[in-house]
């Protein structure tokens, strides 16, 4: 049985590096959802959405960077915390969204600071089942 997230992460073009870091992680030795306490491993990996082979919609290749995954059984308290520990160049600049299984929408952490913090309309964790 799979437990699918999907994750998209916006850097700042200087910050790919990271991004591979982060990536590399996620094949390797990101916590997993679902097994054994301390279990780490692969749960996928990001790919970037936005090169020059992008599909994205319009006449032009977007101004952004983004990569994105549906990674399985990751443990997104372990991913986010790991985003936040990267030596990011531009931290300003990084965004991290994140939809777990069976979630409508997805929750978006930026930094603030040296903090990761999760960015969440007013009242909107009240509205979901």
């Amino acid at each position: 049985m799979s437990h699918v997230a999907n994750v998209m992460i916006s850097v700042n073009f200087v910050d790919r590096p990271g991004v591979e870091e982060l990536s590399g992680w996620l094949r390797t030795a990101a916590p997993r959802q679902g097994y054994g306490p301390g279990e780490v491993g692969w749960v996928g990996y990001l790919n970037e959405t936005t090169g020059s082979d992008t599909r994205w919609g319009g006449g032009k290749y977007p101004e952004c960077d983004v990569y994105a995954g549906a990674l399985n059984h990751a443990d997104l308290s372990g991913l986010v915390a790991r985003v936040e520990r990267i030596a990011w160049e531009e931290p300003r600049f990084v965004q991290l969204f994140v939809m777990d299984q069976d979630e409508q929408y997805f929750r978006v952490w930026m930094f603030h600071g040296t903090e990761l913090r999760q960015l969440v309309p007013e009242g909107r964790e009240d509205e979901a089942p």
